[in-house]
């Protein structure tokens, strides 16, 4: 059995009491994520779950006419599939690896076994949820009210965060577009303007090359106020919870930044 505290390297399952993650960690099994490989699509049965050690997963909204935008992005903090776990069985988002990375891989069925017998683990499916869905309301709240320069300079922070520590992001303009949901000729002009201000510095061959202090000039403060939040309820929310939940009390009131 993999040591939990030392070993794992996702903050969900690292904040498990150890005998709780004891019930998942003969099932985990530790994969490979590539660049541009396609984990889930929209539509699609969810078999496995997939908790992410390295590299960054963008997950995509398709619509019916064809067009894609980018609905959040996760990397070790979070996980791919876990909202199956409240009782869907077909995935609403389509999932593409943008940086490839590691993840522990365990079948849904196997995930949901173990989580009928921990309350933590539970907890943990609804502390998820809940960093799920504030990264989703502040993207919609961005997209609507910030310009496409500062949208970009936030979903490269984001990605960034989880590149380990690179510089060069390995972004092509058609995935740009897709985070943005916008055309490739605006992405072009952006990122045309981003060079100009040396936010980026260079745009060859697939790759960006980031200036971070100059990028966080450019982005809006969503990418701030996410991050803080995200961090705030990953950090506290398992444990905490978990405890409460094993005491019988009621869940307490997390303060709102």
């Amino acid at each position: 059995m993999m040591d939990h505290a030392t070993r794992v390297g996702n903050r969900l399952l690292a904040a498990l009491p150890q005998a709780d993650f004891a019930l998942l960690a003969p099932h985990l099994r530790k994969i490979v994520i590539q660049r541009d490989s396609m984990l889930v699509r929209s539509g699609d049965r969810i078999e496995h779950l997939l908790f992410p050690l390295s590299g960054a997963i963008a997950t995509i909204m398709e619509l019916s006419n064809g067009q894609t935008v980018a609905t959040t992005i996760v990397g070790h903090e979070g996980a791919v599939g876990l909202t199956s776990a409240l009782g869907g069985s077909r995935s609403p988002v389509t999932a593409v690896v943008r940086i490839s990375g590691a993840a522990l891989q365990i079948s849904t069925a196997q995930f949901l076994t173990a989580q009928n017998c921990s309350p933590a683990i539970a907890a943990m499916v609804q502390v998820f949820t809940r960093s799920l869905l504030t990264q989703l309301q502040h993207v919609a709240a961005c997209n609507a009210l910030h310009s496409v320069e500062a949208r970009l300079a936030r979903w490269l922070l984001h990605i960034h965060d989880r590149a380990n520590g690179s510089d060069l992001l390995p972004l092509t303009q058609e995935t740009l577009s897709e985070l943005l949901g916008v055309r490739r000729t605006t992405v072009t002009h952006v990122v045309s303007t981003m060079r100009a201000s040396r936010a980026l510095k260079s745009n060859r061959r697939g790759q960006l090359e980031i200036d971070r202090p100059r990028l966080e000039a450019v982005a809006c403060e969503c990418y701030k106020i996410l991050s803080r939040r995200i961090d705030r309820i990953v950090s506290h929310g398992t444990v905490g919870r978990a405890n409460r939940l094993q005491r019988g009390a009621p869940p307490a009131r997390m303060a709102v930044e």
